[in-house]
């Protein structure tokens, strides 16, 4: 019988439980998939805590790749035996299941190249890496990123990728190991914001100018500090917030600390045309396929694991990806 993770309310951890689902035929416009590998994100605490909203009782999970077993009448994108993978929002929530009913505009066909676990590793992180670098900011050779996160999932793909396009890297980490870590995926400079003033080592790096980007997925607790790491008129994108979500500020704030731009950018609003999602897709793909960017999955779990995978992600005891293996 086939399985899922479902939650009935928000709270920690141990609000997720590991039942036996019914899986209908797909109707118009869905295909049902048999899931191989499962990702692990952030977000999926977002929804597990209710930071973002959803109608309960739901499923957990927003990426996972598998493959086609029924289509539902009107399905021309996709077929029976093809090689698949998701992320999304609301539309692919139930990701952690081993089988499931799916929207078909949903999928993204996968190539060969491109195994199912790391699929279900990079989906998410792969192509908001991709509309971070392609699409929020007019990058060339030579700019400077400054990058929280470094030894996570997006940060190790951002660095890889922001060296193929000859950027500076200077990212933060919170271990001596995560750092390591940063430097062996594309880094140039680490700083290990646990104990290092990051906008003065920042300000150090770059001759007392700032960065050109922070992309800072923490929020909070490094919000003021990305802030000030930034030259006249850069650009701060707030593209998480793993420690809590920023506290209201007067604008003038900006003003203040050099004209800066602040944009929080969703991935929803970058793949909902699927002309977008299909060139980001195929530009991530060619990518990680060509073996340039190389998807660290450090962390394997057992669905019915959940609760710990969440427990280990929340502790920030992972790095890289971490996936459910089915």
């Amino acid at each position: 019988m086939a399985k899922a993770v479902r939650m009935y309310e928000t709270g920690g951890p141990e609000v997720l439980s590991f039942e036996d689902i019914d899986v209908a035929e797909p109707g118009p416009g869905e295909v049902r998939l048999r899931q191989v590998a499962v990702g692990l994100n952030y977000a999926d605490t977002y929804f597990r805590n209710g930071t973002y909203p959803m109608p309960l009782p739901a499923g957990m999970g927003v990426e996972a790749a598998g493959l086609v077993m029924a289509v539902g009448p009107g399905v021309t994108n996709v077929a029976v035996g093809d090689r698949v993978t998701y992320t999304g929002f609301l539309n692919t929530l139930g990701a952690y299941a081993t089988e499931r009913v799916i929207a078909a505009n949903a999928l993204i066909k996968l190539p060969e190249t491109i195994a199912f676990e790391t699929a279900a590793a990079m989906t998410m992180r792969g192509l908001t890496s991709a509309y971070l670098l392609r699409r929020i900011y007019d990058f060339k050779a030579g700019d400077t990123i400054l990058l929280h996160a470094a030894a996570g999932g997006v940060g190790l793909i951002v660095s890889q990728w922001a060296k193929q396009l000859g950027l500076k890297v200077i990212g933060t980490v919170s271990s001596p190991a995560k750092a390591e870590l940063a430097l062996a995926h594309g880094c140039d400079h680490v700083i290990n914001y646990s104990r290092e003033d990051v906008a003065s080592d920042v300000r150090d790096l770059t001759d007392g100018v700032g960065v050109d980007v922070v992309f800072d997925s923490v929020g909070k607790n490094t919000f003021m500090a990305s802030l000030d790491s930034l030259k006249r008129r850069g650009l701060m994108v707030c593209v998480g917030t793993a420690s809590g979500t920023i506290p209201p500020f007067d604008p003038q704030l900006l003003a203040m600390k050099g004209s800066l731009y602040l944009t929080r950018p969703a991935l929803a609003d970058y793949i909902a045309d699927p002309a977008e999602k299909a060139a980001l897709a195929a530009e991530l793909f060619e990518q990680v396929g060509s073996g340039r960017i190389k998807i660290e999955i450090n962390q394997h779990y057992a669905l019915q694991d959940a609760v710990q995978a969440h427990r280990d992600l929340e502790a920030r005891k992972t790095t890289g990806s971490s996936i459910f293996v089915i």
